[in-house]
């Protein structure tokens, strides 16, 4: 509408100036409702060109959109394990910080992993001590089998070297009893030599390898029972919180709240504009928002981002090939939009909707010198007629409250 007046001030206005005071005609007489698309056809025919031109030029170089949200991320509540609520710490709608515990699940089970863990770590440390034992009591028994085997040697010396000087007076069984008993005797040696080692062996090598193993199960378990007291990932504000002492949470059920962070839709916009405008939003461009939140207010913001990729465009592989009509409502090119100035976003409620106008501009390119007269003209009243843009924004700012407050039913 306003760049309808705007296109008529330029040109049916003037036609009629040129009828009423060129040609003498009067509104009334010769200028009537009949006859005025005969009498200003050419004005009329003018406006409407040029109208739709002006919009034309004003709605692609300057884009405008009314899907702009804020939006933000919530973080699901939820434990790692399944477990019945045993303690509650936090309550619904409270601000918590990062690791604040917000409730904890019965660990009795956890803890009896853990005390189970600590019994047998102290299990081998006995056996450790044992394993000690053992060794200074095969040493002894190492030093009896030695005496033995040297006594039985120098008893089986002594009675062949008498058969030696007399073969009668040694009976050759006597000498074959002795022989075996000395093999013994170095056997029992061998044997206590043995169990020392194996001994040794349990206190090297087996009992420290059963300790880490059981320090690694109590690290494990104690890994459990923290898991139970489940704590903010992030700082933030918790709500729909309606847990209470004796509920089961599962994991894979439903959340036990959720926790919004304190930053979350406070630091950029969100904008969808039309498909068309792909070849004219770029980073770095001017825009400027108004949010029902935070009505007659306008907020500079500049865009620092644009998604490359249109949402509508995306599926997920199966077993059915994907028909293009199945695609409805045509996507919209995603622009991210960041105040300009800081604490711009300051009183807008995360999660509003708003009006973006993002503007073109072509300074650059004109003080470049690069271009013809003509280029640098047309550049400039494309430039110009943003102004037109803004100030259709800031009408919207100034009715829209009125247009929902007054006139949307209440």
């Amino acid at each position: 509408m306003l760049e309808i007046l705007l296109c008529s001030l330029l040109t049916i206005l003037p036609d009629y100036l040129y009828r009423r005071y060129g040609q003498g005609k009067r509104i009334g007489r010769e200028i009537t409702l009949y006859s005025v698309w005969f009498e200003l056809r050419w004005g009329i025919i003018t406006c409407l060109m040029l109208a739709v031109g002006l919009i034309t030029v004003i709605f692609y170089n300057h884009p405008s959109t009314t899907n702009a949200t804020l939006f933000f991320r919530t973080v699901p509540i939820v434990p790692e394990t399944n477990g019945r609520v045993a303690e509650i710490y936090a309550r619904q709608g409270e601000k918590i910080a990062q690791g604040a515990p917000i409730f904890r699940l019965d660990s009795a089970k956890q803890e009896a992993a853990v005390e189970t863990a600590r019994r047998k770590i102290a299990e081998v440390d006995a056996a450790l001590i044992v394993a000690r034992v053992d060794i200074q009591t095969n040493e002894a028994k190492i030093q009896e089998a030695r005496s033995a085997l040297e006594q039985a040697l120098d008893e089986l010396r002594t009675k062949q070297e008498l058969k030696t000087r007399n073969d009668g007076i040694v009976a050759a069984r006597e000498i074959e009893r002795l022989q075996n008993l000395v093999d013994g005797r170095q056997a029992a040696v061998a044997a206590a030599t043995a169990a020392r080692e194996a001994a040794q062996t349990r206190i090297t090598a087996l009992l420290p390898a059963e300790k880490a193993s059981g320090e690694a199960a109590l690290a494990q378990a104690e890994i459990e029972v923290s898991k139970t007291v489940i704590r903010a990932g992030v700082a933030g504000h918790i709500e729909q919180f309606a847990l209470r002492v004796g509920d089961v949470v599962n994991p894979f059920m439903r959340p036990a709240g959720i926790l919004i962070p304190e930053d979350a839709g406070r630091r950029a916009l969100q904008a969808g504009f039309n498909q068309v405008e792909a070849q004219v939003l770029k980073v770095g461009m001017i825009a400027e928002v108004t949010c029902i939140s935070k009505p007659w207010t306008i907020i500079p913001m500049v865009v620092t981002d644009v998604q490359d990729f249109i949402a509508a465009g995306q599926f997920r592989g199966g077993e059915q090939l994907i028909d293009a009509q199945q695609v409805r409502a045509p996507g919209t090119i995603l622009a991210f939009l960041e105040p300009l100035y800081e604490g711009g976003l300051n009183g807008v409620v995360p999660g509003s909707s708003c009006i973006a106008n993002a503007y073109t501009s072509n300074h650059d390119r004109i003080a470049s010198g690069k271009l013809g007269t003509a280029h640098a003209v047309a550049l400039h009243a494309v430039d110009a007629v943003g102004l037109v843009h803004a100030l259709l924004l800031r009408i919207q700012a100034t009715v829209l409250p009125i247009k929902l407050l007054v006139l949307g039913g209440h």
